[in-house]
């Protein structure tokens, strides 16, 4: 994981991305794995860079956020795409270099797989949240 932590502080604390948009997309990954560590390290974070309460408790419940920004709504829609398809339509993508950029379109791409990847760690070890937290993400039904 000491290797990966570059790409992780780049991803972070480099991209294009404004905080609002690449925690907005951290989530969204979170919710996706139900990774509730990933969630509870990141939903303040997106709070604080911008991201309205309401999108993050939609995200949260799952369901599709009623009001958000042209940017947060391509990049939702965007990431969704990517997450369920594993790749995403001709439209989706020139949307979203229109909107971010083809550095930013790279740099959405990289936060998923990123946080996928950490995600996926996190929930093969059961990383518990710290002390006195509680999970913010339920499973979702199967």
């Amino acid at each position: 994981m000491n290797r990966a932590r570059a790409m992780g502080d780049y991803l972070r604390f480099n991209s294009v991305l404004p905080p609002r948009l690449s925690e907005f997309a951290i989530l969204i990954t979170a919710r996706k794995w139900t990774q509730n560590y990933e969630w509870d390290a990141h939903a303040a974070l997106a709070a604080k860079g911008g991201l309205s309460a309401d999108v993050i408790n939609a995200v949260a419940e799952g369901r599709w956020p009623d009001r958000m920004a042209d940017d947060e709504d391509t990049l939702y829609r965007f990431c969704t795409e990517l997450h369920q398809n594993q790749s995403v339509s001709d439209a989706s993508y020139a949307r979203a270099v229109k909107v971010f950029g083809e550095q930013g379109v790279i740099d959405i791409v990289g936060i998923s797989g990123y946080y996928t990847m950490l995600a996926m760690v996190l929930n093969t070890a059961r990383t518990p949240l710290p002390a006195g937290h509680t999970p913010a993400l339920a499973p979702f039904p199967r």
